[in-house]
């Protein structure tokens, strides 16, 4: 009882394809909560001025991307279940739920090609809040000792100092030791700006990889899953 021939075949192919599809959420998973832990990323947007926070931005695609991680993880398994028992319900059920998907991550795709450096343009903006504020005249003690901390945070995390090659005035405003090491000329790899915008561009491709890795995916999922379900319903032994 059930599919023969190629219809078999298609039957076991799509069996792998969702094996390899519920791993990729796994895999997902796991590289969302290492993003949300990672020590560099954590220790940049935990920090706090004045009442001001760095943007929230980056940490909101994270847990879209823990969701996601974990609904292909859910799907995938629904699909090697659907495969293996030959039923047109539950394969139905795993076409439709991957339609959803493709779409939601297609969108996703479009939203985070366009807003790609924000991420990066709003934490330089915060660090250039902090920074401006530190080399303030007038500022009262307290906050420049908050300033002074937040600066440094920043500094030894990235292993930069200040926003261009010229520090003297970080310096002479904040002393030595808010940054990780005594130079009065930083080569370009030192700049704050450069280091900051590496670390979430990075970070995002990594993300844009894996989401172009599982949509390949996910549309060979949606043709065998489809075929298989005809091949059954149309089967003269089912």
């Amino acid at each position: 009882m059930g599919v023969d021939g190629c219809s078999k075949c298609i039957k076991y192919i799509l069996f792998f394809f969702n094996f390899i599809f519920w791993l990729a959420g796994g895999v997902i998973l796991g590289v969302a909560l290492w993003l949300r832990h990672d020590q560099k990323t954590s220790t940049l947007l935990n920090l706090t001025y004045e009442g001001d926070a760095p943007p929230n931005t980056f940490y909101i695609s994270v847990y879209i991307l823990i969701v996601v991680g974990a609904v292909m993880m859910f799907v995938g398994f629904l699909g090697c279940y659907g495969a293996i028992q030959e039923s047109q319900c539950l394969l139905g059920t795993f076409f439709a739920c991957l339609v959803l998907l493709f779409a939601c991550e297609v969108a996703a795709g479009i939203w985070g090609f366009m807003h790609k450096d924000s991420v990066s343009k709003e934490f330089i903006a915060f660090y250039d809040s902090v920074y401006e504020q530190g080399l303030t005249m007038n500022l009262l003690e307290d906050k420049k000792r908050a300033a002074t901390q937040v600066l440094k945070a920043i500094h030894e995390t990235l292993d930069c100092c200040g926003k261009d090659n010229t520090i003297e005035n970080l310096f002479t405003h904040l002393g030595t030791d808010v940054c990780p090491e005594r130079s009065s000329v930083f080569s370009q790899s030192k700049n704050c700006h450069t280091r900051i915008r590496s670390l979430f561009t990075d970070k995002v491709y990594l993300i844009g990889f894996a989401a172009l890795a599982v949509a390949v995916i996910m549309i060979f999922e949606m043709i065998f899953s489809m075929v298989l379900c005809c091949s059954i319903r149309n089967s003269p032994v089912y």
